[in-house]
């Protein structure tokens, strides 16, 4: 087997994993499902990844990766202003989401009924929550000086925008029950609710 196909065979099932967790949760998923679904004996997929843990770490490592990636290089754009470095991470953060929009629910189903899954997943965010935090409050406390924004702590400004964009995700089924003529058109109403969040995050930090 050549290491291209060894790579499709890989990603085949990362994909196919990922479907299956979010859909029926750690426990109920099926390492035999799994390799159905992409297309691999049961056999080959333990050959790439010996248990269903390794396989969930994997796709968890992954998700915190691509996040990651989308907010620090944000943050050290220097060509742009704060505001619009703002603007553009809360944009990011939100379109991750819609890219993997049973992912908060997923993670906080997990966390509640294996606690132990907290610890994963703290590690993971870990490697990369200390250099963003340090470079948020570092970008804010020179927006202060400048007399651009109000002082706020980068943390609470962190969980100011998971608010409002992991909501809108969680609460998803339950809005398009009760506001089903809002959210008929699904597209639209995520470019509407990403725009509102973002405005009322700049509300919160814009001096006026």
């Amino acid at each position: 087997m050549s290491e291209l196909e060894k790579q499709s065979n890989e990603q085949k099932i990362l994909a196919a994993a990922e479907q299956e967790f979010l859909t029926k949760g750690f426990d109920g998923a099926r390492t035999t499902s799994i390799a159905k679904a992409a297309g691999v004996t049961h056999a080959m997929l333990h050959y790439y990844f010996r248990t269903k843990e390794q396989l969930f770490e994997r796709i968890l490592d992954e998700k915190v990766r691509i996040m990651s990636h989308a907010l620090l290089p944000t943050l050290g754009d220097s060509e742009h202003s704060f505001l619009n470095r703002i603007r553009t991470i809360i944009s990011a953060h939100f379109d991750f989401l819609v890219e993997n929009p049973l992912l908060p629910r997923f993670l906080i189903n997990e966390i509640l009924s294996r606690p132990e899954r907290y610890e994963l997943l703290q590690k993971r965010i870990s490697q990369y929550s200390g250099v963003i935090f340090d470079n948020l409050q570092t970008e804010i406390t020179e927006a202060v000086e400048r007399g651009e924004i109000l002082p706020i702590d980068g943390r609470m400004l962190f969980i100011n925008v998971m608010s409002l964009n992991v909501f809108t995700f969680i609460a998803y089924p339950l809005l398009e029950t009760a506001m089903g003529d809002l959210i008929a058109d699904r597209e639209s109403f995520l470019a509407a609710r990403k725009a509102e969040n973002i405005e009322v995050i700049m509300c919160r930090i814009l001096k006026r």
